[in-house]
């Protein structure tokens, strides 16, 4: 009878610490992903301004930017992603996929993302698109086949490099430097409330989408979702193609 018990909470303990490490590790990886990167851009030389973690607002919308790097050859817009395992996508897809095994994961692309956030920095910076470069960030666990042309896909050991290697061209004053730094920070939120509604607003937009891609609709124009077979297997994308480029 004492070795039932014994085994019954044995098993209940075993049980118990697999939900912790499935809730905590996510938040985990996260953690320890922005802070290599953290690490990498203290590495930068003098004369890189660095911000971190910067929520701004711009035209009744929050942005939330995982790092910016302000200097006279440019600024430069990361976002990172704590994925590991294989990682494919394209510039111009809507999803890219995270490989594990014989189970793929899609996400939205981070390029898309990243443009987005550049956008609203042209507006509160008043500086054109050519001043920014977009910079994707993974894990080093991660493994990269990814196209991309107008921007930087990498991972974190490699995102200083790509940095300086943008040194053979001045294309911001050094006058302008300084003004750049301090409407960078007057535009930053740190009003806690506006915070927690910008990520209630994320987990809103992404439970709309996925009850449209339950009902069979694409979240992104509301044509019919279809099976499609691709070189990494069958994938459900939109029927409007190529004029609607949505995948999942």
């Amino acid at each position: 009878m004492y070795g039932d018990i014994g085994m019954w909470l044995f098993s209940l303990m075993v049980l118990l610490l697999a939900l912790l490490v499935s809730y905590y590790y996510p938040r985990f990886r996260g953690f320890m992903g922005e802070f290599w990167i953290q690490k990498e851009l203290k590495k930068l030389p003098k004369g890189y301004s660095i911000f971190h973690n910067l929520l701004i607002f711009d035209q009744n919308t929050t942005y939330q930017i995982d790092h910016i790097v302000v200097s006279k050859y440019g600024i430069f817009v990361i976002e990172m992603k704590n994925y590991y395992g294989l990682i494919t996508g394209g510039e111009y897809s809507s999803h890219w996929h995270q490989h594990l095994g014989k189970h793929v994961y899609s996400f939205m692309n981070p390029i898309h993302q990243n443009y987005g956030h550049i956008k609203a920095l042209e507006n509160v910076l008043h500086r054109s698109e050519k001043d920014f470069f977009s910079i994707v960030c993974f894990s080093n666990q991660a493994k990269l086949k990814v196209s991309c042309k107008n921007c930087f896909v990498t991972q974190t050991d490699f995102i200083r490099d790509i940095i300086l290697k943008q040194q053979n061209t001045q294309i911001i004053e050094d006058d302008q430097i300084e003004e750049i730094i301090s409407l960078l920070k007057n535009a930053a939120i740190t009003d806690k409330k506006i915070k927690k509604e910008h990520i209630q607003n994320i987990r809103k937009k992404i439970r709309i989408q996925e009850e449209l891609v339950q009902k069979n609709i694409c979240p992104k124009c509301g044509s019919k979702l279809v099976t499609r077979n691709g070189r990494y297997g069958s994938f459900v994308a939109c029927s409007n193609y190529p004029k609607c480029r949505y995948t999942k």
